[in-house]
């Protein structure tokens, strides 16, 4: 019985380590999104171009990544909102309404993931 479970774990494991993998390369395709995206980033009432979002995001994921054990964590602790003043941070993209960083960032999250597995 203990061979049984300890084979039933070993296949497991790359499952489980190809998930953590994605993770990664999940969070940068969201701050590329968000740098190319050509939209204003709104951050504690100031407004920034697309770049400065990205640059700004990715800082703090250099500095917090411990945070961020998954793509949705990313985007609810890191990019959403300000740590120092809680406020929501806002995205506006020509021609869309303004709309939560996170609503925003978990659509584009939402649409690389089925793009994903489609190939």
């Amino acid at each position: 019985m203990r061979i049984l479970i300890l084979i039933a774990l070993l296949f497991l494991l790359p499952i489980d380590a190809r998930a953590d993998d994605a993770v990664p390369a999940e969070i940068e395709h969201l701050l590329t999104s968000i740098g190319s995206s050509g939209c204003t980033f709104i951050r504690n009432g100031e407004r920034y171009d697309s770049n400065s979002a990205e640059d700004h995001l990715r800082m703090k994921y250099q500095r917090a990544k411990r945070y961020a054990k998954t793509s949705e964590a990313f985007i609810k602790r890191l990019a959403s909102n300000s740590y120092l003043s809680k406020k929501l941070y806002y995205i506006e993209c020509e021609g869309e309404e303004m709309m939560p960083s996170g609503d925003w960032l978990l659509e584009r999250l939402d649409e690389y993931r089925t793009e994903s597995t489609m190939e």
